[in-house]
């Protein structure tokens, strides 16, 4: 039941992404561009996020266990730190100079070609180098 959940769930955002506009780099680029050729649209894209998520906070908030049964843990505490402001950074880099996230790459390796693929395989070894890299430095886990 949980896989089903997991692929409507899934479909539903590739979907959401794909009409939004998230899946065009070009548009993406256009948001973060504030000194050149702005495209105010993805603006409400963000904000019809946020919204229904509000309530969804709200409503977990209130609740012990998911509707498929499993423990929803408590929010961890808002923290900022050199981490934080690092990966935040590194993120935000890689979202302008590519316009694409981790979700919306996913989605346009259906069709993106060789360069989504390219795009996603850098990810994924970044992804993994976040967990290599410190233990390589200190020999602890993060």
């Amino acid at each position: 039941m949980r896989g089903v959940f997991a692929l409507l769930a899934g479909s539903v955002f590739g979907v959401g992404l794909s009409v939004s506009g998230m899946t065009d780099t070009a548009k993406v680029q256009g948001w973060l561009d504030l000194f050149g050729n702005w495209d105010p649209t993805l603006a409400f894209v963000l904000g019809g996020a946020i919204l229904p998520m509000l309530l969804a906070w709200r409503v977990a908030a209130r609740r012990q266990r998911s509707a498929l049964g499993s423990f929803i843990p408590a929010p961890s505490d808002p923290v900022i730190d050199r981490k934080l402001l690092i990966g935040s950074g590194l993120f935000g880099f890689g979202w302008a100079v590519a316009g694409l996230c981790p979700g919306p790459a996913m989605a346009v390796l259906s069709y993106g070609g060789a360069d989504a693929w390219l795009f996603f395989g850098a990810m994924a070894v970044s992804m993994l180098g976040h967990r290599i890299i410190p233990q390589m430095w200190t020999g602890a886990r993060t």
